[in-house]
């Protein structure tokens, strides 16, 4: 599968274009843990890619957690002495304590005090602001609005609503040639903030939609779900059949300007922490591998101890290190339509080193077999040898049945395609044969789309509802 060509070979305007007009589509949106905001989200995300949606209710018990209740929002503001609105939810949707209980009363500034947040050091910027597990309200403000409020008695009106009733996550199931899974996740729990929580959404969605129409090696199972709790609740669900995921990935904060950063899986050795090091050392940007750690994502929870998943988590600028990060200067102008694309294709170039990994045999291995008489070795001698040639010295090396390709372009210090592609030529060649993994060796054949009974671009759009009353 050559994802990532397809990819390359589309204008990389053109694609950014398209993923920062889908996010600004998705930016108003008030979202938030559970309600109508992340239904909403996901009604917009299955009108691209075929999505199962689940509704889970207030007061399941998912492992020590509880589903809380479910919180909407329709308005919100103060109003000063004159009925001015001088903070208004209508005018920016970060203006709310997120999850604040509804309220409506008069009171003055020495008492509405103790519920607004401010970012003193970026006076202009409003501040990003939860409370989901401790029931309060507040609203949040930029420092130049809190220090226009002079004393004097203020209207404050939150017309929220805090119920039973339900968390909603999205799931897009693509199945492939064989029932291990690559698990794609990212949150779509956050309001208006572009980098933090719509580059994941809008990368994961295309990158769902490109899989859609291939035949794939693995199953794929793509998750947006709320922060957290979202991850949480799908893990109490799907105890028993998380074993099958073999590799995955959290996306989030991949539309900023920099570089990218790759945090490991708890295993820290495991195929997709080799897989994305051995993209992100080739893909031209700047890029940093961080080892786990027990803060950040939901990878945290897909690492948790009792699972120990392998999944990592992919960005650019790391969460709480630039001085965006939960404010509204994360908009849509932070974000960069060309760094939304090259990360999507960065993502697709994970999926096509995982899709065609594969461990070989030489079956000419007592020195080296002669390639020049099958059209493999240049023509005249004296010469450099060149990649393409080298590629496949390597790979008849190294192809003994224990160094998988992704081994091999690691050990060598070339591009996983073109390790990739000299396997292939070999293979074809009649040099190589295909080693099953666990096998002790034992041939077996390439997959190719006729192994696949069920290949992902037949499957069907029907939008589905799951009510777990």
């Amino acid at each position: 599968m050559h994802i990532l060509k397809e990819l390359e070979q589309t204008d990389l305007a053109e694609t950014g274009g398209e993923l920062h007009s889908f996010a600004a589509e998705l930016y108003p949106i008030c979202r938030s843990i559970t309600g109508d905001g992340i239904r909403r989200t996901l009604a917009l995300i299955q009108n691209r890619i075929p999505l199962q949606i689940s509704e889970v209710p207030t007061g399941t018990a998912v492992f020590d957690w509880t589903v809380p209740k479910e919180w909407n929002i329709r308005d919100a503001y103060i109003k000063d002495s004159s009925g001015k609105k001088v903070v208004d939810f209508g005018e920016c949707n970060l203006h709310v304590l997120n999850y604040s209980t509804p309220v409506h009363a008069t009171m003055p500034l020495s008492e509405l005090k103790a519920h607004l947040f401010t970012l003193p050091e970026h006076p202009d910027w409003i501040p990003y602001r939860t409370s989901y597990y401790k029931p309060d309200w507040g609203f949040c403000l930029s420092h130049k609005q809190f220090s226009a409020l002079k004393d004097g008695d203020y209207e404050v009106c939150i017309d929220s609503s805090l119920e039973n009733g339900h968390l909603t996550y999205g799931e897009c199931y693509l199945p492939g040639a064989s029932t291990d899974e690559v698990l794609i996740s990212c949150h779509a729990c956050h309001p208006s903030l572009a980098n933090d929580n719509l580059s994941g959404l809008t990368v994961a969605t295309a990158l769902a939609e490109l899989l859609s129409k291939k035949d794939l090696r693995y199953s794929y199972r793509f998750l947006f779900i709320p922060g957290t709790i979202g991850a949480i609740t799908w893990l109490a669900r799907n105890r028993e059949s998380v074993g099958r995921i073999r590799h995955g990935l959290v996306l989030t904060g991949i539309g900023d300007a920099g570089g990218f950063h790759y945090k490991k899986s708890r295993q820290g050795n495991a195929e997709i922490d080799q897989a994305v090091a051995q993209i992100l050392r080739h893909c031209g940007e700047a890029c940093e591998i961080l080892e786990f750690s027990p803060y950040g994502y939901d990878e945290r929870q897909y690492c948790s101890p009792g699972f120990n998943l392998p999944v990592g988590c992919l960005m650019r600028s790391v969460w709480g290190t630039f001085p965006e990060y939960h404010t509204s200067a994360d908009n849509l102008d932070f974000i960069q339509p060309s760094q939304l694309a090259r990360s999507l294709r960065v993502c697709a170039g994970i999926v096509e080193v995982l899709e065609n990994n594969q461990r070989y045999r030489n079956l000419s291995p007592y020195c080296e077999p002669q390639l020049g008489k099958r059209n493999l070795y240049r023509s005249t001698g004296g010469e450099a040898i060149g990649v393409e040639i080298n590629a496949r010295l390597w790979v008849l090396n190294f192809s003994d049945g224990e160094h998988s390709l992704l081994d091999i372009a690691d050990r060598s210090g070339m591009p996983f395609s073109a390790i990739s592609a000299a396997a292939e030529l070999l293979r074809e060649s009649g040099l190589l044969s295909a080693v099953a993994v666990g096998t002790g060796g034992g041939e077996v054949s390439h997959p190719t789309s006729k192994d696949d009974p069920t290949p992902a671009a037949q499957l069907t759009r029907k939008q589905r509802v799951t009510v777990l009353d």
